[in-house]
């Protein structure tokens, strides 16, 4: 029951933004609302980049060898205190190897189990790895929420400016705590040419603020329905040559039925005058599970080439 609890939070946290009375919403709930609420308009290249995945994609395939999924403790400097993320392992996992790391961070009112319960994470990557279009690679699902107490918050607590700050302080538990701990622990290949990272929606833009910030630890970066929380591309970008010239994929995607598209689309066209490559991919979702799966769909085929 907890793990449906948790694949079901982000519907949880949309009801609650549409259904509850002006009157009773916390700091930043109205707000939320209206962004998720704008109205939704097309410029001539959002569009789709890739035709949609085949047909159960991203349904678990008894047929093929299975990746495992392990919980993993570390020490937070940021938190002080023991945190836990999760950990895929591709099928075959072998310690006397070295593999590639995708780091997937969650939205506001997920946790570590969001990737792999709700979006379903493990069964796209098993196909993919099974059938030799994605690298066998380590996955790392941590809890993006750097606070003490980081279990998500009741509804009316979502988008207070203490939750919505424990997001940004991720940035210094990720680079200076969970990195190091997961190449400490795992058979990585530590360095920013075997890192990526990539998120939905609040970790949309956790992933692209992240990532685009420390060219030296990730070269891979995906933003996926990215929320408000996203940083402008020149202020991201500003003196990190780089990340300019380094960065081996920089992805955007969202739905052109999700209030939160003018996030992203901001983002291609900045970049775009920038004349920074990047992968604009507009599917015809919401702010929805589906469109998450697919873009980890065609992400993950990318990585690590």
């Amino acid at each position: 029951m907890r793990v449906l609890a948790q694949a079901l939070a982000p519907l949880t946290l949309l009801v609650a933004l549409t259904s509850q009375a002006q009157g009773d919403e916390a700091p930043g709930s109205a707000q939320a609302r209206a962004n998720f609420n704008r109205a939704v308009v097309l410029a001539a290249d959002d569009v789709r980049a890739f035709d949609k995945p085949p047909t159960g994609f991203d349904v678990e395939q008894p047929a093929i060898a299975h990746g495992r999924v392990e919980e993993f403790g570390y020490d937070s400097a940021v938190t002080k205190t023991r945190r836990q993320a999760l950990v895929y392992l591709p099928a075959g996992y072998d310690a006397a190897r070295r593999y590639p790391v995708l780091y997937l961070l969650h939205g506001i009112g997920g946790n570590q189990h969001e990737w792999s319960s709700y979006v379903r994470a493990t069964a796209v990557l098993d196909a993919l790895i099974a059938q030799g279009r994605a690298r066998p690679m380590v996955v790392v699902m941590p809890n993006g929420r750097a606070q003490a107490d980081d279990r998500p918050p009741a509804p009316e607590r979502t988008f207070t400016p203490e939750h919505v700050a424990a997001f940004t302080a991720f940035e210094a538990d990720l680079i200076g705590s969970l990195v190091p701990a997961i190449d400490g622990k795992y058979a990585t290949t530590a360095d920013a040419q075997g890192r990526a990272i990539a998120g939905l929606s609040m970790g949309g833009g956790q992933a692209l603020n992240f990532g685009l910030s420390h060219p030296d630890t990730f070269t891979w970066v995906g933003g996926f329905s990215s929320a408000p929380n996203t940083r402008p591309a020149a202020e991201l970008l500003r003196g990190k040559d780089a990340a300019r010239h380094q960065l081996k994929l920089l992805y955007l995607s969202c739905g052109n039925r999700d209030g939160l598209i003018n996030i992203s689309q901001s983002m291609h066209r900045e970049l775009r005058d920038l004349g920074i490559p990047h992968v604009w991919n507009v599917d015809e979702y919401g702010h929805d599970r589906e469109s998450w799966a697919e873009n980890l769909y065609h992400f993950a085929q990318r990585l690590f080439r």
